[in-house]
């Protein structure tokens, strides 16, 4: 469709239509009509704003039709599509998942376009899907199955430098982090760096891309908050033909683990709006709306996932570039997995849709990193492809408690001595994010043994974090 075609809110200034729901909904539904002009368009629109009842069984419009009925007290509101008995799904490590994300989990599994999922033993509950949640869907794609944080990812530089590197440069490599760094909101360098990713048309195509590129280009290279991490560390590697080029033994790590910032999150709130808004699901269900990916509004979400996705990659290179360029050495491999993230695959002899939402690509001999916490051991491992994970592992130990209860739970000043014990420095970061918040790292690789090889461990020994 020529943009010149398209139908812009700003299209419907002639039109009363009675609230910002409506308008935005008559703008996607529009341009979602095959090959309309846009005069066409806004005299459709005109009718069924002068009779919506005549609509209500309209193949594109009929939505439409039902939120106007509805906001003028006309009909109730959109009839709510009913939900199945949960299909059934793995639970790995069930004794490490609460209840509350299990049930979270069933919910998603009674959704008319499920087909399979899966649970991971980091899981806890999220909104929509619990995190740790794998979900396979037939022809639609649910944005908060992908989570807020889309393409969020693990990114591993490893350098042949003594075992002994980091205790004996300790101050030199924290100021190297310190200066080559940025986290949270305000995560910003004074010079924003240039990247192919930021030229992607798409931030010209799709209005919510456009409204956000800005805030993208200063905020590239740079990290969350929360979770998210820039660290150096130990790793030991064993000999594996999963790490050609790669002998078995000690060598300094830099993991990074952040995800596509402001940009995913405008993302993920905007498409999640509108799936409810041609969704009608229980209240319990809501946050799991799907759109079609043969519509043009699952087309958009699609292309804005991916760009997503590729801008959480971009972030990761440039801050591995940058601290590799300040240690004055080269890594000898890199290794990197998202998160996060919907993926077409085949699974079944089906083509489905595959939500991650804070799980690990884990297909036969994929390579990916699961950490542990700021103190306790990262893995490097590679997928043994199951089946009943439908490929699947988790993406870390999982959080164990909430945030609160965290900070509730331990006093700044002891967790500063159980980071000293361990042998780690940490710049920023608080105790929402110490070790007591989550799980045991290597019970939760007991756990998933089924799922992935272990490769070798990083263990951290510099962390820095927002804050």
């Amino acid at each position: 469709m020529k943009s010149s075609q398209k139908l812009r809110e700003k299209h419907l200034a002639q039109l009363n239509f009675p609230s910002a729901k409506t308008r935005a909904l008559a703008t996607n539904l529009a341009n979602a009509l095959p090959a309309t002009d846009l005069a066409s368009k806004i005299a459709l629109l005109g009718e069924l704003l002068r009779d919506p009842a005549r609509f209500i069984e309209h193949q594109r419009l009929a939505p439409l039709a039902k939120a106007l009925l509805a906001e003028s007290g006309q009909i109730l509101d959109s009839q709510e599509i009913e939900l199945g008995s949960p299909l059934p799904f793995r639970a790995f490590g069930r004794q490490h998942i609460q209840q509350a994300a299990f049930e979270q989990m069933r919910e998603a599994m009674r959704l008319p376009v499920a087909k399979a999922g899966a649970l991971m033993p980091d899981a806890h509950v999220g909104y929509g899907l619990p995190i740790g949640g794998v979900l396979a869907t037939s022809g639609v794609v649910i944005p908060y199955a992908v989570g807020v944080d889309i393409g969020c990812r693990m990114h591993l530089s490893l350098f042949e430098l003594p075992a002994n590197h980091i205790s004996r440069h300790k101050q030199q490599l924290a100021r190297i982090l310190q200066d080559n760094t940025r986290f949270g909101l305000e995560g910003e360098f004074d010079k924003p760096f240039d990247d192919p990713v930021l030229e992607s048309a798409l931030f010209q195509e799709l209005p919510i891309l456009k409204k956000h590129h800005k805030k993208a280009a200063r905020q590239i290279g740079s990290s969350g908050s929360g979770n998210h991490f820039v660290e150096f560390g130990n790793v030991h590697l064993v000999e594996s033909p999963h790490l050609p080029g790669l002998a078995a033994g000690q060598y300094v790590g830099l993991l990074s683990h952040s995800g596509s910032r402001g940009l995913g999150a405008s993302i993920a709130q905007h498409f999640t709006s509108l799936a409810a808004q041609l969704v009608a699901l229980p209240k319990a269900a809501r946050h799991l709306a799907w759109l079609a990916l043969d519509s043009e509004e699952g087309q958009m979400y699609w292309q804005a996932m991916r760009l997503a996705g590729d801008y959480a990659q971009a972030n990761h290179q440039h801050i591995h570039r940058r601290i590799a360029k300040a240690l004055g050495i080269k890594p000898l491999a890199t290794i990197e997995n998202h998160h996060n993230f919907a993926w077409l695959e085949q699974h079944g002899g089906q083509e489905l849709v595959v939500h991650r939402k804070g799980a690990t690509p884990a297909g036969k001999g994929t390579l990916g990193i699961i950490p542990g916490s700021m103190s306790t051991p990262a893995y490097l491992v590679a997928g043994k492809g199951h089946p009943d994970s439908l490929d699947s592992a988790s993406h870390g130990a999982g959080r164990l408690m909430s945030r609160a209860d965290a900070k509730a739970r331990m006093a700044p000043a002891v967790l500063r001595q159980e980071l000293e014990q361990a042998g780690v420095v940490l710049l920023g970061g608080g105790t929402d994010e110490g070790p007591h918040a989550y799980k045991d790292i290597r019970a939760v690789m007991q756990a998933q043994d089924e799922l992935v090889e272990i490769l070798g461990t990083f263990q951290p020994r510099i962390v820095r974090m927002d804050g």
